[in-house]
């Protein structure tokens, strides 16, 4: 009977403790490694979701394609195929009906200074919609408005990182002059901490300007080719997500049209959408967990070697039981059913108690960064408790078949 099985297991087991707790530690450290891993490649996985969806809602990001890159050293951005022209177009809901909004920008390493504090981060020249788009909200002050917009005004708006690197404790930077590479600018508003990271890098160091201010005041951001004043992305809201498909072929069509870009031709521009980028940072840390949690695995390896090298041991020890056993009666698959039920309880246990160690790890890492939320699922303990319960099964057929098979008389003159 199962149960007559396991309680001589754990009997045998209990006879030699040392031994059945150095066994186990293999088992031990591989299911703790394999549930930590994967609660941590979990936890990456929803962490770059949550930061990318914290970047707003049914986001299209178009962005132009090189087809000569420039000279070592050059600005990437130099060259490229968006306009602003085309981000008016995309917002005319009678050229593009499923787009809500379009907000063109411009990102540029630039150089703040206020006193003797120096700071220099990816800053944004955008439209007065681009806050809205983002879903970046206003904590102290206002936003840019059209108003700043067509005076090309020298106005800023700073992140919370920004601001603290930038300005004493003992200062507000709201209404103080800063001076962005070399031309003073006043800032206007500071924003809500976002902790979210996106197109551009982090959402809480940047400083957003207006897009007229900086074409016209920091930056050379005409084409010399047509004159139009270029911009490196445009990051277009669909109406709903419903509308996602949609607004993408029409901004498609539409820039093809603008850019003259024959039937047969490639685009020179690209768009993507939140998931894509979701999808894309997903693959890695797929890739990433599959990696460390096969590098876990060879503990479990490690582990089901020792498991078969203790049984076989075993079975010397109790040969002589093993051929009484037989002598009475006991069949072959009894004897068989027997060593395959201590193994699986050894490798049970040494899983219990590495499920136990990895859940412990997950919250210390989760303790550690907050921000990853390793919780522990259910499919990882399923996982962990039934691969080591496979281990022992499969790493104890071996001396399991070898007691099943020996001889009892043989066996009773063992010694």
């Amino acid at each position: 009977m199962l149960s007559e099985n396991i309680r001589i297991a754990l009997r045998g087991l209990s006879a030699n403790k040392l031994r059945a707790a150095l066994t186990m530690l293999g088992i031990l450290i591989g299911v703790a490694a394999v549930i930590t891993l994967l609660s941590l490649g979990d936890g990456v996985t929803r962490y770059v979701a949550d930061q990318f969806s914290g970047l707003g809602t049914n986001l299209i990001f178009v962005i132009p394609v090189q087809e000569q890159p420039g000279p070592p050293g050059s600005d990437p951005f130099n060259e490229s195929s968006l306009t602003v022209r085309d981000a008016t177009d995309i917002a005319d809901t009678n050229l593009v009906p499923g787009a809500a909004a379009a907000a063109p920008v411009m990102f540029r390493q630039v150089e703040l200074q206020f006193g003797g504090n120096l700071h220099t981060v990816l800053a944004r020249a955008a439209t007065p919609n681009y806050t809205a788009v983002n879903t970046l909200t206003i904590a102290r002050g206002r936003d840019i408005d059209q108003t700043d917009y067509d005076g090309r005004s020298r106005v800023v708006i700073l992140g919370q990182d920004t601001a603290n690197a930038l300005f004493p404790d003992d200062v507000d930077p709201l209404d103080q002059e800063v001076r962005i590479n070399g031309i003073n600018f006043r800032v206007i508003g500071l924003l809500t901490t976002k902790g979210a990271a996106g197109i551009g890098g982090s959402q809480d160091d940047i400083a957003i300007i207006p897009l007229t201010t900086a074409q016209e005041r920091l930056f050379d951001a005409r084409s010399a080719r047509t004159g139009q004043l270029l911009v490196d992305a445009i990051i277009v809201q669909a109406a709903d997500e419903a509308a996602i498909d949609g607004v993408i072929i029409d901004i498609g069509e539409l820039l093809r049209n603008n850019h003259q870009i024959a039937f047969r031709d490639d685009d020179d521009f690209r768009m993507l959408t939140q998931g894509d980028f979701i999808q894309a940072f997903g693959q890695v840390t797929s890739v990433l967990t599959l990696f460390l949690g096969a590098i876990a695995g060879i503990s479990l390896l490690v582990g089901g070697i020792g498991i078969m090298n203790i049984m076989l041991v075993s079975v010397t020890e109790r040969t002589r039981e093993i051929g009484l056993r037989k002598a009475v009666g006991a069949k072959r698959r009894d004897i068989l059913g027997q060593f395959l039920t201590e193994a699986v309880v050894l490798a049970l246990l040494g899983g219990l108690a590495g499920m136990l160690l990895g859940t412990l790890g997950a919250v210390a890492i989760d303790l550690a960064v907050p921000q990853l939320d390793t919780s522990v699922g259910l499919d990882s303990i399923a996982l962990a408790v039934g691969f080591s319960a496979a281990v022992g099964l499969f790493f104890g057929i071996y001396p399991a078949a070898r007691a099943a098979r020996l001889n009892p008389i043989e066996a009773l003159r063992f010694e």
